[in-house]
């Protein structure tokens, strides 16, 4: 049990520049006993309006350096401080604030929303068992318009969809991946790192780009980059949900449609998901 969509926004101030971490944040507890399942005795319960407020006390007594810091924080304290309680999972969500720039420079103590993929993070404890980090990204929508296809694929008698060697990639990208032993990360840096790679494997190289043959391989070369460049990364998963676009046909317009207009397919959409992990 516990307490779900925990949202503040912690400000830190360093003189007159302002720092802010806009969090959602959701704990759940599992005690050593269920005497307040089977038995209807909640001596034991601690309430999940008490679990709210030390989220809160945490970040006010802690700040948030960083969601996994700071998920790691909460674990430790439900661990130390409460004996019946036998495992605590925290999962912690940013809000993707950036500083706002003007004509190059960094404002004080403004800033601005960018939609371009949202941080996440989760730890879980059991008592007496090891702390488990998991960091991940989700609402990355990516698009390259060429240098994909789809073709070779098993064909019956229900195959309507046509071969393609170029059409557009577009998708929603979902990838959590897990840590080995959490020692001094810089969890910002790893983090970046990751996003890089994302875009990396996803696009190729900038003046050419490299040609994804499906979503599946897609998934692939994402996975193979991260694990390749970033050693901290034990296991990683990713889902691509993806968007097709369909040409416009304006033949009755008196135009040719040289896939320079095209409207999104909505539902329903196809998916890929893969979790790859070290030996």
């Amino acid at each position: 049990y516990g307490k779900n969509t925990i949202k503040f926004l912690r400000l830190h101030k360093e003189g007159k520049k302002h720092f802010v971490k806009e969090v959602e944040v959701c704990t759940h507890l599992r005690l050593t006993s269920a005497q307040e399942y089977l038995d209807g005795n909640n001596s034991l319960v601690i309430p999940t309006d008490t679990i709210k407020n030390i989220v809160l006390v945490l970040a006010k007594k802690h700040g948030i350096p960083t969601i996994e810091q700071f998920a790691i924080d909460i674990c430790k304290h439900f661990m130390t401080t409460f004996c019946q309680v036998g495992y605590v999972k925290t999962y912690v969500q940013e809000v993707p604030w950036q500083r706002l720039h003007e004509n190059g420079v960094p404002h004080i103590h403004s800033f601005i929303c960018v939609p371009d993929g949202i941080r996440f993070c989760e730890a879980e404890q059991c008592r007496n068992g090891p702390l488990v980090v998991f960091a991940g990204i989700k609402d990355l929508k990516l698009m390259k318009t060429t240098q994909s296809g789809f073709e070779g694929f098993y064909k019956n008698e229900h195959t309507t969809l046509p071969e393609r060697n170029d059409r557009i990639l577009c998708g929603e990208l979902f990838c959590k991946w897990s840590y080995g032993d959490c020692k001094d990360f810089d969890f910002d840096c790893i983090w970046n790192k990751i996003r890089e790679c994302i875009l990396e494997a996803f696009a190729g190289p900038p003046d050419c780009g490299e040609y994804s043959p499906s979503y599946q391989k897609t998934v692939n070369s994402i996975q193979m980059c991260i694990l390749s460049k970033v050693s901290q990364v034990q296991v990683i998963e990713v889902v691509l949900n993806n968007t097709f676009y369909n040409v416009v046909d304006m033949t009755n317009l008196g135009l040719t449609n040289d896939k320079e207009v095209l409207v999104p397919v909505e539902t329903p959409y196809g998916s890929c998901a893969c979790t790859l992990g070290r030996k």
